[in-house]
């Protein structure tokens, strides 16, 4: 809305005041067409509007007083639209300007009366006038206008006022019509508060109700529970009372004796049975826990019940006197307790005895354990088509003392007997099987190893056992699994057994009576897919059966079927082990530990055959004892105490071909005849091969039988048990062998020194140190370790000081105790770093600086004695001057002789380097390292003879002493062509 105020209301023209009327009452009556009025009034006025108008005019010029009428503001300030349109419509609610209708009826000369007439308000209308304005308004027409003017007038107001009438009449009803509606507003208020109040009382009223329901229901439940406190008592005295002679126990005597009778109660009814052990169950807990029967005779299954029926608690009850006035719920305990325990003695019975009874049967039947059971034949045997016939009822009747169990939970009171039943049907089960199986299995050890030999058996037994452990793990999930976990793979996997059909299924072999198999049922040695047990076919048929019995169901790994599997395995261990102690030879050691590892990889890949792997690991572990044992024996034998011969010492005759001999080393001094026969077959072969001067491997066979015995022992065993034995292990024995190699080749080299010479002898050295380094690369080892060893050296000081002490405390728990200080002060240890490697590359380097003295010194010949002469004379004079006056002077450096020095080198030169550089290619089949060991020498041969110019020129200056131009010019020469063909000797490397 607009914030302007709103105008006044227009004033209402054409109404006068009668003359002759009373001026004290009206009557007013408003036109129907007030709002065509009000229309002509504002926006079309007639003439009589315009009279009015007129009237209002001089009306307002009267009341302002004066001459000249003052302008309208709306001149300066005109409405709008808007302003005009609400005008009218307060105009029409307050009935408007009232005019008569005289526009068809009036003259000109009438309106022109009619401008000047005076005009009047609705309010003054509705007002009585007052005398004064009366007169002034009726004086002032009745001066200017005749006698029908004022009959016209009177005629106007007549009709205003009947107009007026009637609309005050309207009034009056509209007023009447709102006042009914403001009481009927009030009374519909009222009644609307009237319902609010009952509504609130109605809320509060369920409120209230709702509360007295709710405290009713919880006393209810209060009630409800106080009830089944009152009778769950009453529900266990009444189970152990009516379920007695279900399971065949009577309470005479008011309890005092109990009597063991049949059972009306079968385990094969499973529901009625599960249903009786839970009320059984629940009895045995609320009697012990809250009755403290417990604590009177003790948990149930508190000891072991391993043996016959009852058990310690049930004899503690029955020795436990009758008191009358001992608690009740103590003497129920005692009676619940003995229902558990005649109901868990039908489960007994039905599994352990069952198995015990099969186990004697199947003995008696095969003449176990004195006839043992062909491996072939064993899956087909009645020691498992028996045992899977009483599979499926056992694993019911098992299945349920565990789903009790793990309904019951550890810290149950009653839960402790069945943990008892379940290790006594395993333990039951585990000690038949094993009875039945170890005299096979060991047989078929023995078999194995006499047919194949210690090699073949093993790989073959591993292979057996592996199978074993996979049927033995399906047979017992068979009888103790979770059939809920159990998954077979509907797809056929790649070589696993095959299914065998339902008529095939629904037979039992070898006699089976009184229950069904339902399970899988291994195939006859006769059909396609059956697969002879310690054969390599039937790995995959092992891994395929451990796929299917692998599931969520861990039950193979109880401790008791697992030492039953381990128990099984050790026939590998003790056949093996019998074997290995009578093996000297490395190969077959090696070949052992190779075959069992693979084999133990095989196990190790299903969890059902971790038995075998651990046994198979048990006997990696002999072989490799007796494998190092062996190993260091051997070394000790051919390396450490190794005694040359002219044969082994036969530098270079061994390098040059002569009197070849083969090198097989038999470690066994004793072999039988079979050894010798192969080692015959062996030469006659190398001699073959020898005709057949191109073949790489009699050639590669020769350069390893140039090698020295010892270094030749250390590679050929430290490159078999390389990845035979433990990493640390191969390591220290490695350092040990390098370490007595390297002292049986120094000692070599000095006798092929004696017998050879010393170039043989540096050669010899060298090259047997440089492969055994390069053979040593591939080991990647450090050939490090830290000896410590006991040192005994003040030990006859420190017994002296403890005897001379008359105060010793030999019983003081100190450290100030006599004995004590004797051991510290008299015993200490040293410790010290070996290292093999750093040692070899010293001996290796000693050797090298050897072959290149002596190399240097017969190239040189009587040039290197020149020289050393020469240095000589001069070391011995102080000053320069005397000493070339003593090297002048000298005997040895007559120009003569030194000429025939020189000559005489010369001419030997080319035969030195010619044996210099056969014998290298001879000893050193590699042309890099010859020409790196002949590198130094030439570079000492050129340092020599550099010297010996220096003091030639130093001698020849003088001109004396048999030196004159000429021959200092031959004797440069000579050495010019000395060095010269050193140079070219060297280049050809």
């Amino acid at each position: 809305m607009s914030s302007k105020p709103l105008p006044p209301p227009p004033k209402l023209s054409g109404l006068t005041t009668p003359s002759g009327g009373n001026e004290s009452s009206f009557s007013y009556s408003t036109p129907s067409s007030s709002s065509s009025r009000v229309a002509s009034r504002y926006h079309t006025p007639s003439s009589v509007g315009g009279a009015t108008t007129t009237a209002s005019k001089q009306r307002q010029a009267s009341r302002g007083g004066g001459g000249g009428g003052a302008p309208s503001y709306e001149s300066f300030a005109p409405r709008t639209s808007e302003q005009r349109a609400r005008l009218a419509r307060i105009a029409a609610l307050t009935a408007g300007p009232c005019f008569a209708n005289s526009s068809s009826s009036s003259s000109n000369n009438e309106q022109k009366v009619d401008d000047d007439r005076p005009a009047f308000t609705l309010t003054e209308a509705m007002c009585p006038p007052t005398p004064s304005s009366s007169k002034n308004a009726v004086a002032a027409p009745i001066d200017s206008v005749n006698d029908e003017s004022s009959s016209a007038v009177d005629e106007t107001i007549s009709a205003t006022l009947q107009l007026t009438q009637t609309q005050a009449a309207n009034l009056s009803s509209l007023i009447k019509h709102a006042a009914s509606l403001r009481l009927a507003l009030h009374a519909s208020l009222n009644i609307g508060n009237d319902v609010s109040r009952r509504h609130a009382d109605l809320l509060r009223h369920s409120g209230e109700l709702s509360a007295a329901a709710e405290r009713l229901q919880a006393e209810e439940q209060l009630l409800t529970r106080r009830a089944e406190e009152i009778g769950m008592p009453l529900q266990h005295y009444d189970a152990v009372d009516r379920i007695g002679p279900l399971v065949g126990v009577l309470f005479k005597e008011g309890g005092r004796v109990v009597v063991r009778g049949i059972a009306r109660l079968h385990v094969d009814n499973a529901d009625e049975f599960v249903e009786v052990l839970g009320q059984i169950d629940d009895a045995v807990e609320f009697f012990g826990d809250s009755g403290g029967g417990a604590e009177v005779f003790g948990r149930p299954g508190s000891s072991a019940n391993a043996g016959g029926r009852g058990g310690r608690r049930e004899k503690l009850a029955a020795r436990q006197a009758f008191e009358s006035n001992a608690s009740g719920s103590a003497e129920y305990y005692r009676r619940a307790c003995a229902l558990q325990d005649a109901a868990l003695e039908l489960l007994r019975v039905g599994v352990a005895d069952r198995v015990s009874q099969t186990c004697t049967q199947i003995q008696d039947a095969l003449h176990i354990p004195k006839v043992p059971i062909a491996a072939d034949k064993l899956e087909a045997s009645l020691v498992y088509t028996r045992f899977h016939g009483i599979s499926k009822r056992s694993n019911a009747l098992i299945s349920i003392a565990r789903k009790r169990l793990d309904a019951l939970g550890n810290d149950s009171v009653a839960s402790a007997s069945y943990d008892d039943l379940l290790t006594l049907c395993r333990n039951t089960y585990c000690g038949a099987r094993e009875t039945l199986l170890t005299t096979t299995v060991r047989r078929h050890m023995d078999i194995l190893k006499e047919r194949h030999g210690l090699v073949g058996m093993t790989r073959l037994a591993s292979v057996f056992l592996i199978r074993l452990c996979t049927v033995e793990t399906a047979l017992y999930l068979d009888f103790f699994g979770d059939p809920e976990k159990r998954r077979y793979p509907r797809k056929k996997t790649k070589g696993a057994l095959p299914q065998v059909d339902e008529e095939d299924e629904a037979k039992e072999e070898g006699g089976v009576s009184g229950e069904g198999n339902n399970n899988q049922v291994p195939p006859s040695p006769g059909s396609p897919g059956y697969k002879r047990m310690g054969s390599s076919g039937s790995v995959p048929a092992a891994s395929a059966l451990a796929s299917q019995i692998l599931s969520e169901d861990g039950t193979y790994r109880d401790a008791e079927f697992q030492s039953m599997l381990g128990n099984l395995c050790s026939a590998l261990h003790r056949t093996v082990r019998r074997g290995l102690v009578s093996v000297l030879d490395l190969d077959v050691l090696c070949q052992v530990v190779s075959v069992l590892r693979e084999e133990r990889s095989a196990a190790n890949s299903s969890p059902t055959t971790l038995a075998a792997a651990r046994a198979v690991s048990g006997v990696i572990r002999d072989a490799q004892e007796r494998l190092i044992f062996c190993a260091n024996g051997a070394l000790h034998k051919e390396v450490s105490r190794f005694k040359p011969t002219a044969r082994d010492l036969n530098y270079p005759g061994k390098l040059l071909g002569e009197e070849p001999k083969v090198a097989i080393i038999i470690e066994d001094e004793s072999g039988s005849a079979e050894k010798k026969q192969d080692a015959k077959e062996a030469e006659g072969d190398v001699e073959t091969k020898k005709d057949h001067g191109d073949d790489a491997v009699a050639a590669q066979l020769r350069v390893y039988e140039s090698w020295f015995p010892p270094m030749r022992s250390v590679l050929r065993i430290l490159s078999k048990i390389f990845r035979v034995v433990e990493p640390r292990v191969f390591e220290d024995i490695a350092l040990q062998s390098v370490q007595s190699c390297t002292k049986s080749l120094k000692d070599g080299s000095v006798h092929v020194l004696r017998k050879s010479g010393q170039i043989h002898a540096d050669l010899f050295l060298v090259k047997h140190l440089l492969i055994l380094r390069e053979q040593l690369s591939p080991f990647d080892i450090q050939l490090r370790s830290v000896e410590r060893q006991l040192d005994f050296s003040e030990a006859g000081r420190a017994v002296t000081r403890f005897l001379a002490n008359r105060n010793r405390r030999l019983f003081s728990m100190s450290t100030e105790n006599a004995l004590i200080t004797l051991l510290r002060e008299g015993v200490s240890v040293q410790e010290s770093s070996v290292d093999s490697k750093r040692d070899l590359e010293d001996c290796l380097r000693s050797a090298c600086n050897d072959f290149i003295e002596h190399t240097s010194s017969t190239l040189l010949g009587p040039i290197g004695g020149f020289v050393d002469q020469c240095k000589n004379v001069s070391v011995g004079s102080n000053s320069v001057a005397a000493k070339a006056e003593a090297l002048a002077n000298a005997p040895f450096t007559n120009g003569l002789l030194v000429k025939g020095v020189f000559t005489s080198a010369l001419q030997n030169i080319d035969r030195e380097l010619d044996n210099v550089s056969k014998q290298m290619t001879l000893y050193l089949e590699n042309a890099a390292t010859q020409g790196i060991l002949l590198k130094p020498v030439v570079r000492k041969v050129t340092r020599s003879l550099e010297e010996a110019k220096r003091f030639i020129g130093e001698v020849s200056s003088r001109e004396d002493n048999g030196w004159d131009g000429e021959a200092k010019i031959e004797v440069l020469k000579l050495i010019e062509e000395y060095e010269a063909k050193i140079k070219v000797a060297s280049s050809k490397k």
